[in-house]
């Protein structure tokens, strides 16, 4: 090979590392928190609910802190909308198995936290709550789903309005302009080409890319401010940590699966599949919070990934 085609693929090579980009489910813990990276986040927020959104705040409180896995795998965001609305934006992306109990116990959190003692109930912020799922969850076609709460007559098929005062002002509003709503991005559903700004927000989601030329509000900033080697060393280190955590839970997981449905298949008893799959998952993540405890990870981090208590962690060997 010649020293030129050498050169050009050291160069290639170079730039395609140069240009590695943070996986969001990273940043959004750990460089989006600051205000100087809102911009990201901002652009998220407004292709998502499709509207512009602009953050005053990341809001931070003692409930937030109850557990470790609290603090690192919820974020709740105070924002303004395009009708000048506070609302409250509160983001998951952690694997569970109770997953819908999860962003239903994370909204109702949500709303608690940040409504004062004593004032009255029209105080209560909407809530959006959006879900990245780098995992499976339900069976469906599409990769992003919306959910919201209607009351709809049981014998004539109308939606319920409710009538309320607005200083002396008869304000007709539906349901859904006050309960939240939901949003799950399935993000390893998505297999299309990027060509709309909610398809280039997906595709960054699965695989950290995002095309040069893009005018995709979010990922415009993205590219500046998420770039890998723009992290400190130990940045970088915990960053690969972090990814190398989330290899391991993936394919124990999987791999339990696998286990649990060979087992129920050998004792030919449906009861015998849901057993053995509980069972095989159940030792596969004791075994995989034991790896890495002797990797030197602390018990609260491999909570978070194994959900684990952080007392049985502990104690293991």
């Amino acid at each position: 090979m010649k020293k030129s085609d050498l050169k050009i693929m050291a160069e290639e090579e170079r730039k395609e590392l140069q240009d590695r980009y943070i996986r969001f489910d990273w940043a959004i813990k750990r460089l989006l928190r600051q205000k100087a990276n809102f911009d990201v986040l901002n652009g998220f927020l407004t292709v998502m609910l499709r509207e512009e959104v602009r953050i005053l705040e990341i809001l931070e409180s003692e409930g937030n802190q109850e557990s470790a896995d609290d603090k690192f795998n919820r974020v709740d965001i105070k924002a303004l909308n395009s009708k000048d609305e506070i609302i409250i934006v509160e983001i998951q992306n952690t694997r569970e198995v109770h997953y819908l109990e999860r962003i239903l116990y994370g909204v109702a959190k949500a709303i608690t936290e940040h409504i004062s003692l004593g004032e009255g109930y029209q105080k209560v912020k909407k809530v959006y709550s959006i879900s990245i799922l780098y995992f499976d969850l339900g069976v469906g076609t599409d990769y992003i789903y919306h959910g919201q709460n209607h009351f709809t007559g049981v014998h004539t098929g109308d939606r319920l309005r409710i009538n309320t005062r607005d200083r002396d002002a008869v304000v007709t509003r539906l349901p859904s302009s006050i309960f939240p709503e939901y949003i799950l991005i399935r993000v390893n559903e998505f297999d299309k080409v990027a060509s709309t700004p909610l398809d280039e927000w997906i595709k960054y989601l699965k695989d950290g890319t995002i095309r040069p030329d893009t005018t995709t509000p979010g990922l415009r900033e993205a590219r500046e401010k998420l770039k890998y080697y723009s992290m400190s060393s130990s940045e970088r280190h915990a960053y690969d940590e972090h990814l190398n955590v989330i290899m391991i839970q993936n394919d124990v997981l999987d791999t339990a699966k696998w286990e649990g449905r060979i087992e129920g298949l050998a004792e030919g008893k449906a009861e015998g599949l849901a057993e053995g799959e509980a069972k095989g998952k159940a030792e596969a993540l004791f075994q995989t919070a034991s790896n890495m405890k002797r990797m030197g990870i602390a018990a609260a981090d491999i909570a978070r990934c194994t959900g684990l208590p952080v007392g049985q962690i502990e104690n293991l060997r």
